[in-house]
């Protein structure tokens, strides 16, 4: 059994990890016991190789309330999180149903707009808004999709319980983070990765590019697709 903090054993904070009486979360078994096993040595050896990734492979972020302005070490936490498959797909599906319910919300506002004549939503909070384009109005888009990729940010409460903090719509640029956290953690853990069933993320580029494809407006089998970047000295690029 581990130790644990105050906090967390009167479930005022939530471990991922481990429980308030300091044992494994389910799944997470062989995980903390694969931890315990390292000495603190090791520990120390794989926290420096994970350091020394993120700053070979350039992953920054840029801390735009900053006046500075300087890129800071994407911070990556040395010991991974652990969720069960059963988990994941129960979180998959409500993620997919609250990207379809988004995107019935953004062909009303620019079509019927009931939401908005029957109150549900005050009119001006929609249109009074600088990211409204009414020149869109009107507007059909293909499959009624506005948002081809969302960025949802997820956060648990003290009982472990999964909320939204925020839906990125516009301009979604934390994949190449989640890419990048795996190839960082497949350098510093190989072994976790050769004796554990973890899902993989390396398919997300082609299943991008099947999307974009699917809705080019000409019926060809290989359309061009562009995607448009702020560059390299962008911290997201």
């Amino acid at each position: 059994m581990i130790q644990v903090t105050p906090e967390i054993a009167a479930g005022q904070f939530f471990d991922e990890l481990i429980r308030a009486d300091g044992e494994a979360r389910p799944g997470a078994d062989s995980l903390l016991k694969f931890l315990k096993d390292l000495s603190p040595e090791v520990l120390s050896e794989k926290r420096t190789a994970l350091e020394a990734a993120i700053k070979s492979q350039g992953i920054s972020f840029l801390v735009y309330s900053d006046s500075m302005n300087i890129d800071r070490s994407w911070p990556l936490d040395l010991v991974p999180r652990v969720m069960q498959a059963s988990e994941w797909r129960h979180t998959e599906a409500g993620l997919k149903q609250r990207l379809k319910a988004l995107n019935l919300f953004l062909n009303d506002v620019y079509n019927e707009q009931a939401i908005l004549r029957d109150g549900i939503v005050p009119t001006e909070l929609v249109t009074d808004s600088p990211h409204y384009i009414a020149l869109a109005s009107g507007m059909n888009p293909l499959f009624e999709t506005w948002a081809h990729i969302c960025g949802s940010d997820l956060v648990r409460d003290h009982r472990g319980q999964l909320f939204v903090l925020e839906d990125n719509l516009r301009v979604p640029s934390g994949v190449s983070y989640m890419l990048e956290n795996r190839s960082v953690m497949k350098q510093v853990y190989p072994e976790l990765f050769r004796n554990h069933h973890i899902l993989p993320v390396s398919q997300y580029a082609s299943d991008l590019l099947d999307m974009l494809n699917a809705l080019s407006p000409r019926p060809v089998d290989h359309p061009v697709i562009v995607v448009l970047t702020p560059g390299i000295y962008n911290s997201a690029y």
